[in-house]
């Protein structure tokens, strides 16, 4: 049956400019390229499609194939990334950086992120448009399953916002709970994104009503605890060479 609007579905892709690669979801490839991040998770993704979950290009690819299918696309930059911009190109005083500007240096000010692309006399030019606006890309992907598991989906929807695959899942009467790693607090990303998290939940399950989340905390061990667990230990450990003896 032919995938449409609203289906999961579970895919790999790899993304090239140029002939080379800038996303996959394959580690080899990523080793390969030379583009490996060591803090990513690779593997298939689980997606919604028109959700924009993925470039609209390779997104209105895949409505309409077959669950197997295997191809490629050529996506032009209205598609991908953007058209380049000019007007999101400005120069400022370097004096508002924290640091000497310096042409590709990745930059914020004025509350938005941009590229250095020259410094001239006492001004840099910053360059505001995604790195990849004005090009085409690539891609050649495959469509390995549909996904009709609501668990299944929504951990999905976790990878795509957070790109964590350690926050539980379990849906009852109506209640969706999360439950959450001790160390998110510090992760930005889920701070970030998380709202977006709800918001679709709500969106794609009307029969859910209450989104959980739930953080646990494990009382550690006193210091006093440790040392007489240590002492216990290396007391057995002598009576056993003794014994031995």
């Amino acid at each position: 049956m032919a995938l449409q609007e609203g289906d999961f579905v579970r895919i790999s892709y790899t993304g090239r400019i140029g002939g080379d690669v800038f996303d996959t979801t394959d580690e080899e490839i990523a080793k390969e390229e030379g583009i490996y991040n060591q803090m990513a998770e690779y593997g298939p993704i689980t997606i919604r499609l028109g959700s924009h979950h993925i470039l609209s290009g390779l997104e209105e690819e895949l409505i309409g194939k077959e669950v197997g299918t295997e191809g490629e696309v050529e996506i032009p930059p209205e598609k991908a990334f953007g058209e380049h911009d000019e007007s999101e190109v400005a120069s400022f005083p370097i004096t508002q950086f924290r640091e000497k500007p310096e042409p590709g240096m990745r930059v914020s000010i004025e509350g938005r992120e941009g590229i250095v692309t020259n410094v001239i006399g006492r001004r840099a030019v910053v360059d505001f448009n995604h790195p990849f606006a004005g090009k085409s890309v690539h891609y050649t992907y495959s469509i390995l399953e549909k996904v009709d598991d609501q668990l299944e989906q929504i951990r999905g929807l976790i990878k795509i916002f957070a790109r964590r695959s350690d926050i539980n899942v379990r849906i009852t009467d109506g209640t969706v709970e999360l439950a959450l790693p001790q160390d998110i607090i510090y992760d930005r990303r889920w701070m970030m994104w998380r709202g977006s998290l709800i918001s679709q939940i709500f969106e794609y399950y009307p029969e859910v009503n209450e989104v959980v989340m739930k953080e646990t905390f494990t009382r550690q061990p006193s210091t006093e605890s440790q040392q007489e667990t240590e002492e216990i230990g290396t007391a057995e450990a002598d009576e056993a060479r003794e014994s031995e003896d």
